[in-house]
């Protein structure tokens, strides 16, 4: 074989120094260096001499270790992907009705955004709400709302993703509480909460509690649902947003398995066991436009946790090593410019996801970049993906650019830059150690500064924006939450709590806070609040008189 290598790369180098230089000589290439959407470098020509002699250890088949091919062995020719888009703002009512719009137009699965004062555990009447109540999701105050907001929509036949972190424990428990009064008992809800802490801390900023605290609710979380939910995934370790703030695709891949190590080692610390919840955890990741080095990165990223879980952590069932992972398109990618443009960006990154074997997909519309999503747009971003999935002929074959020099070589690469970055942070101490001392931030925003300099140099070029520009008309129809909003939901959430019964509101926080004090698992105590009609400001507050609140220490 290394006989035949360097025979090959005898004749690519005959190659270049005749055929290719012929032609270059009179048409020199459009660039000196060629570059990836991560500023990684593009040879002209892969041949087998960059793929692995490993097949098997390293590539295999579809369904089984180490992965690298999909998770299932028939992948797309089974079933498709769920398409999950992603929805909520206003009201409960008004989020309720875009979403029997969405099932009623083939979208398989909800997934829920909640405006920012419930993503912090605020109520809609706090002080630090104002102005902001259902602007970017949803406004939750209470039991109350989520029976609005799943109204008439059945939870023993959807499948509900709520982006949700801080507060998650107190959104599930409300999610199982409506399913309980629509006769759907907690082991049939299907589903995923984000409740991924450490992504906040790094990239996106929704925390409420310290570290120690954070991670306890979520094992708490684990420990409850692999008894009581058992098919609800409990975390969805999120690359998106680490992705959104600047990374690089290996960063992305890197920075979020280190995270994954930090909850697969908080669990093993509170004593669960590797192989009861190892198979519900979740990941989520983002699809830019440099299609081939994103199918790249899911394939490593595939390949890495399946290895991370068997050899790391020893996990026996093959269940516990199959990295499943919902994507989202890029939001960072789209541009204000010619927003009609973002309708083929959209459609790489669809195929970058499903080319990469993704098991759900939000597709994000076409005027996100501007405001809400109309419905128009929002059902151009679902056909994009029903065209994809019915018409382009890409789910019939499974993992179809395996093979290819070039994909296999990128995997390869990304998989060794992230695990470089992985073994750094366990010099560090760990994904939290690493947040606190800033180190994970700091690389972020180094890459974002390339990035950001590549665009404005004209290096990369963003079509509408720094090439092809032309005068535009202002946008007209976008979609505006209406500022009497914040005042009916505050009415509605004042006549909820004039109605309750108010004893037992206080007599459920009052054993929260004693739970919270000691060692139980949260869930239970936190169910019987939210049953009682406390909101979710009480709960948190409650938490927040306990374990304090986070503060960023990072120097950057």
């Amino acid at each position: 074989m290394e006989n035949w290598k360097k025979h090959l790369q005898v004749e690519r180098e005959h190659w270049e120094q005749t055929t290719v230089k012929k032609v270059t000589d009179r048409f020199p290439e459009r660039k000196e260096t060629f570059l990836t959407g991560s500023r990684e470098p593009v040879e002209r020509l892969y041949t087998p001499a960059e793929g692995d002699d490993h097949y098997l250890e390293e590539i295999g088949f579809p369904g089984q270790y180490p992965f690298t091919r999909g998770v299932q062995p028939t992948m797309y020719r089974g079933r498709l992907w769920t398409m999950r888009m992603y929805a909520g703002f206003a009201t409960a009512e008004e989020s309720n009705a875009r979403y029997k719009y969405l099932v009623s137009q083939g979208s398989s699965g909800l997934s829920v955004a909640f405006d920012l004062p419930t993503q912090i555990g605020y109520d809609s009447d706090h002080a630090l709400a104002a102005g902001e109540v259902g602007k970017v999701g949803v406004a939750i105050d209470s039991l109350a709302d989520m029976e609005r907001l799943f109204e008439g929509i059945p939870l023993d036949r959807v499948s509900t993703s709520m982006t949700i972190n801080a507060p998650a424990a107190v959104l599930l428990a409300m999610y199982i509480a409506v399913a309980e009064k629509q006769g759907v008992s907690a082991d049939q809800l299907r589903g995923t909460i984000q409740n991924d802490i450490l992504k906040e801390y790094i990239a996106r900023g929704t925390y409420i509690y310290p570290t120690k605290p954070s991670m306890r609710l979520i094992t708490d979380i684990f420990a409850y649902c692999s008894k009581e939910v058992p098919q609800w995934n409990t975390i969805s370790i999120s690359g998106y947003h680490i992705r959104e703030a600047g990374s690089t695709a290996a960063q992305e891949v890197g920075f979020t398995l280190a995270d994954g190590i930090a909850y697969v080692e908080a669990a093993l610390q509170a004593g669960l066991d590797i192989d009861e919840f190892g198979p519900r955890l979740s990941f989520f990741f983002n699809a830019h436009n440099d299609l081939l080095e994103e199918v790249s990165k899911y394939r490593a990223a595939r390949r890495m946790w399946a290895k991370i879980m068997k050899e790391r952590f020893g996990a026996k069932n093959p269940k516990s090593m199959m990295m499943k992972f919902h994507t989202q398109t890029g939001g960072s990618t789209l541009t204000a410019q010619q927003p009609d443009n973002n309708i083929v960006r959209v459609t790489i990154q669809t195929l970058a996801a499903i080319l990469g074997g993704t098991q759900s997909l939000h597709t994000n519309s076409r005027d996100e970049a501007l405001a809400l999503p109309t419905e128009d747009s929002v059902r151009i971003a679902l056909r994009t993906q029903q065209i994809v999935a019915h018409e382009s002929g890409v789910t019939q074959t499974v993992d179809p650019l395996a093979g290819s020099y070039y994909i296999e070589s990128k995997t390869n690469q990304i998989e060794e830059e992230a695990l470089a970055l992985i073994e750094k942070i366990d010099e560090l101490g760990g994904a939290p150690k690493a947040i606190d001392i800033g180190f994970i931030q700091q690389a972020i925003s180094d890459s974002a500064y390339a990035a950001q300099k590549d665009i404005e140099s004209g290096e990369q070029v963003v079509v509408g924006v720094n090439q092809y520009q032309m005068d535009e008309e202002a946008p007209k129809d976008l979609l505006r939450v209406d500022p009497v909003v914040e005042k009916r939901q505050v009415d509605a959430l004042h006549i909820m709590k004039g109605g309750r019964d108010q004893a037992m509101v206080e007599a459920a926080l009052a054993e929260l806070k004693i739970v919270c004090q000691g060692t139980e698992n949260t869930m239970p105590a936190i169910l019987k609040a939210v049953y009682s009609y406390a909101t979710l400001g009480e709960i948190c507050d409650v938490m927040r008189d306990v374990f304090g609140e986070y503060e960023q220490h990072v120097r950057l």
